[in-house]
């Protein structure tokens, strides 16, 4: 495998490297500086593997260039930056040259992340890296261990959700570019975040891609619901597994990415015997044992197959976790009564213990909004192969009026559902500004050039609408208002509820981490319950246990406790909650008839 792209040597050297099988000639356009035209042109000699590949003197880095192909100038599929759009120039990136201070960092290790996910462009007011490293510490205060990005890869235009990109090595333009990133990453390790980004390996954004000039990344053989497939199986499929490879490792290498979170891999369609998904996996692990830590693979699925975090020792793919779309839809459809869409699968509290307990609530049941069975069993799988969440992109952004839990439920129901969350033996995932109760909407919004095509968006997504029962058309996805209203109003959360659900959330996070029987991800060690309207949840761990009661309920439910002996921590109905005051004594024993408040939980350590 060459290493592809415009790789700085440095003395004023520059290789450049192209895998283009279906090209005869290639030439790379070097840009005047000063005029802005073509000052040099050099022709890149081919191999017999398709790489085309030459070293040129007198480069500087942040020179920009063309590759030209029988006369047409176009950027570098494997581009590392593109300061100009999608449609300009690619530019020389010197990676040596950042100082970085993170030489004895080692990560955080996934069963003891606590995740955070946000959009660089709207959680700041400026909207770029350089801005979001003044927020760092705040999360840290909270209890965040892990950053999550979503995906910088260069798209078109300054505004989009990032998953339309059409340059994968390169960083958005609009957010600081490479440098940014670098400065972003440093700063989290400085402070003990991991940085987890968000890779697309699925589709490619509608416009500026030109990786179809280069190569055959496209395959006929299959549909995705965001147009053609990636070319995994097809023939030459395996360079362009090897591209998309060493993509993943170009961001742990150069960016020093702890993990990646693979964008909907039920879009990665392969009948490979080796999938690209395994042999990304084990490209991952060997990077690992080079570098002398693990390096992280999270996948998002909606397949319900254990075989997607299984080891490839034991014929999986090997991701090592996945986000649970389960846990999400189970605990949303109780709490908002929703069940339109995917919701119809949803709705009762048992699957919410399911979900707790076994991982999919999916697990070969008849799925009616599928209209078939659906998944198989992941209940003997660890705790840690599952990231579970409240709200995320997606669940918020993919509603009609993009509305946040904190608009769909009481405050009482976002404190249950966040103690549900938190207290879970999962992996728990945050979606920015939900600590404290952000009710501004996440909007897809985008920025694209041509007319006609933001045209087909406006009008597929309102079809899509359609199929969930809203039929007025969604916010303009293009306009520059639908983005703005997107952007996090972080003033709120120093004050009234939102101050109050922010320090609620802190303190759910500190209890988690305090103590053993939360902190330790042993679903074994779980005896769980649906019980008169009541969840309830005992968790060991070698000394250490809880007692976790949930009140789904608009109404009191009263319960004689099985636990033996019990110090309360928390009562997410207490008056310092803003609740209507707890109706418990602090400490408890077997025997004891306990009242729970309506749509409440309460927490006992053993003693």
């Amino acid at each position: 495998m060459k290493n592809i792209g415009a790789r700085y040597l440095g003395d004023h050297q520059c290789e450049f490297v192209v895998w283009a099988p279906l090209l005869k000639r290639l030439s790379v356009s070097i840009i005047s500086p000063s005029t802005g035209k073509v000052e040099s042109e050099h022709e890149l000699p081919s191999t017999q593997d398709g790489y085309f590949q030459v070293r040129v003197e007198n480069v500087l880095p942040e020179s920009k260039y063309f590759y030209n192909i029988e006369g047409l100038l176009i950027p570098d599929p494997a581009s590392f930056y593109q300061p100009e759009d999608v449609f300009g120039p690619s530019a020389v990136v010197d990676h040596a040259s950042f100082e970085w201070t993170d030489k004895h960092w080692r990560g955080v290790e996934l069963k003891n992340m606590i995740i955070y996910e946000l959009h660089i462009g709207t959680f700041t007011t400026e909207g770029t890296f350089e801005a979001a490293i003044a927020l760092l510490d705040d999360l840290v205060q909270l209890g965040i261990t892990a950053i999550e990005i979503m995906p910088v890869a260069q798209f078109s235009g300054s505004r989009n959700w990032g998953y339309d990109g059409v340059f994968p090595f390169a960083v958005q333009h609009s957010y600081g570019g490479p440098a940014g990133l670098k400065k972003f990453v440093n700063a989290c390790h400085e402070k003990g975040l991991s940085v987890i980004l968000d890779v697309v390996y699925n589709h490619l954004g509608p416009e500026g891609n030109v990786l179809h000039t280069y190569m055959p990344v496209f395959t006929d053989k299959y549909r995705t619901p965001w147009g053609a497939a990636i070319n995994y199986d097809d023939a030459y499929s395996h360079g362009v597994r090897e591209y998309f490879i060493q993509n993943a490792l170009y961001w742990m290498e150069h960016y020093h990415i702890d993990a990646l979170r693979l964008d909907a891999i039920h879009g990665i369609f392969d009948m490979e015997a080796k999938t690209f998904l395994r042999q990304l996996a084990e490209a991952v692990e060997d990077f690992s044992h080079q570098r002398g830590r693990k390096f992280y693979l999270i996948a998002e699925s909606d397949l319900n197959d254990r075989r997607v975090i299984l080891p490839t020792s034991q014929e999986g793919f090997g991701m090592d976790s996945q986000w649970s779309d389960d846990f999400h839809h189970a605990i949303h459809a109780v709490l908002t009564k929703e069940h339109f869409g995917y919701y119809q699968d949803f709705g009762r509290l048992e699957q919410i213990t399911k979900a707790m307990k076994d991982g999919f609530v999916y697990d070969g049941d008849y799925s009616p909004y599928r209209k078939r069975c659906h998944g198989i069993s992941s209940k003997d799988l660890p705790s840690e192969k599952f990231v579970v969440f409240l709200q995320n992109h997606d669940q918020v952004g993919n509603r009609f009026k993009a509305e946040r839990l904190s608009s769909l439920v009481s405050f009482e129901e976002l404190k249950l559902a966040a103690g549900a969350l938190v207290f879970s033996s999962y992996i728990p995932l945050l979606f920015m500004g939900e600590e404290y109760g952000e009710d501004a909407p996440f909007n897809y919004f985008m920025d694209f050039h041509d007319e006609k095509l933001i045209e087909a968006v406006r009008t597929g997504r309102h079809r899509e609408f359609l199929s969930f029962g809203w039929t007025s058309p969604p916010p303009d996805p293009a306009a520059l208002k639908t983005f703005l209203l997107s952007k996090l109003n972080w003033n709120k959360r120093q004050e009234g509820k939102s101050k109050v659900l922010w320090e609620f959330y802190k303190t759910l996070l500190e209890l988690r981490k305090r103590i053993p029987a939360l902190a330790n991800l042993n679903r074994q060690g779980m005896d769980i319950r649906a019980q008169d309207k009541l969840i309830i949840i005992k968790r060991f761990w070698e000394k250490s246990s809880v007692y976790l009661l949930m009140n789904f309920s608009n109404q009191e439910v009263t319960v004689n406790s099985d636990f033996e002996r019990g110090d309360r921590m928390m009562d997410s109905s207490d008056t310092h909650w803003q609740g209507k005051g707890s109706l418990l004594d602090p400490r408890i024993k077997s025997g004891d008839s306990l009242i729970i408040n309506p749509c409440s939980f309460v927490l006992y350590q053993g003693i």
